[in-house]
């Protein structure tokens, strides 16, 4: 789910026609139905004479159908079987839905899973019930790394070198908006370090406030993380730090227990490890 390290210019071995056939794939969102030429290449910001040759070649291939009425594609299950494969063989996924279910229970908030896709966070799994229709989010939908409580908790989980490297696509993502950005990815770390999870009231949507904690594996299978979330009047900013909080936080120690993560830290451990060499500011201080 990692953008490659090297840039397209100077990679000679990245393949940019595979690179942009995928990106036309990634257009498609959860509830989208069809989009058209036009619409993709908006998304994607490719030419539309490319986009029309891409979804020429896609559409050959079997991975989007023609919808010849409206002059639009959708996926075809070529496309959706990647994704269900990619799912299965996400163990994490399934050995995590027991323990959110019961935090589900226990706090009636909604509860998911995610992992890094470019400047977001995309879901692979969730527990939710009825008690939290503000949170409409489900399997496939992607939240913003920099102002989420699951974003900000990835973020701080990375080894030094690879969260460098995403604040400085995040930069270059938000452009003008990065300083406000930053000083909230600056404020999660201090509060990840004093309590070991993020939390985000009310600064990516308004009315929903929510943690999030990272989990940690040993295999290589990379970093994910967990959140919490609730309408802001159900989850108060008081609750999210005395309640929600320390539950999720000893939930995906538990996880990672059960999958043979790295040993929990003490809290002592993690908030030196953070602030080694100074205050948390000081990691964000040269993305400037």
């Amino acid at each position: 789910m990692k953008r490659p390290a090297k840039k397209p210019t100077t990679d000679r071995s990245f393949v940019v026609a595979l690179s942009r056939g995928l990106d036309v794939l990634r257009a498609f969102q959860p509830n989208d139905g069809l989009l058209g030429n036009q619409e993709i290449a908006t998304r994607t910001k490719l030419p539309k004479p490319t986009v029309s040759r891409l979804t020429y070649t896609l559409t050959k291939l079997g991975y989007l159908t023609p919808v010849p009425r409206f002059e639009k594609y959708q996926l075809a299950p070529s496309a959706m079987a990647l994704g269900y494969a990619a799912l299965a063989n996400l163990g994490v996924r399934y050995l995590s839905e027991p323990f959110r279910e019961e935090v589900m229970r226990a706090t009636g908030g909604a509860v998911a899973i995610g992992g890094r896709d470019r400047t977001s966070m995309i879901y692979f799994g969730q527990s939710r019930n009825g008690l939290t229709l503000g949170v409409q989010l489900d399997v496939g939908s992607r939240i913003p790394i920099a102002t989420t409580a699951m974003g900000r908790a990835y973020i701080w989980a990375l080894p030094s070198d690879e969260r460098s490297a995403l604040l400085r696509d995040l930069r270059e993502h938000y452009g003008s908006r990065w300083p406000r950005m930053r000083d909230g990815i600056e404020r999660a770390g201090e509060t990840v370090a004093k309590y070991g999870f993020a939390i985000s009231a009310g600064e990516w949507q308004d009315d929903v406030h929510a943690v999030g904690v990272a989990l940690k594996l040993n295999d290589g299978t990379g970093t994910y993380a967990f959140n919490c979330g609730a309408p802001a009047f159900r989850f108060t900013e008081e609750r999210l730090r005395n309640d929600i909080g320390p539950r999720l936080l000893a939930m995906v120690r538990n996880i990672e227990a059960a999958l043979g993560g790295t040993a929990p830290q003490s809290k002592k451990a993690e908030s030196k490890k953070l602030k080694s060499g100074g205050k948390v500011a000081r990691v964000v201080e040269g993305i400037r």
